[in-house]
């Protein structure tokens, strides 16, 4: 049975500031990159736990998609998957994206 895939309203925030970011040295490639991580989370619909967990934290709820150096966390909350933030993957995952609603 297919999950729902559900964008948060401040993944989708994250996803839009990454490709306004990318477009201002080369639309194309933002373009691109959103794409992949569109299709990316679309994925999550038949297989929600491809990815491995977010190792900060221990749940197994958590986990997470590697697009180029971007990383998809996401929450499996059977029958949803609820993508929670996309971030660069040098950044620090902050402890209040795991409360994201």
């Amino acid at each position: 049975m297919a999950h729902q895939v559900v964008w948060l309203l401040p993944a989708l925030d994250d996803l839009q500031a990454i490709g306004q970011y990318i477009s201002a040295g080369s639309p194309r490639y933002a373009s691109i990159v959103v794409q992949d991580l569109l299709d990316a989370a679309r994925q999550l619909a038949d297989f929600p736990l491809m990815g491995p967990r977010v190792p900060e934290w221990s749940e197994d709820e958590y986990r997470q998609r590697i697009v180029y150096s971007y990383r998809l966390i996401y929450r499996v909350r059977p029958p949803r998957v609820e993508v929670l933030a996309v971030l660069h993957g040098a950044r620090l995952l902050p402890e209040t994206h795991r409360d994201r609603t």
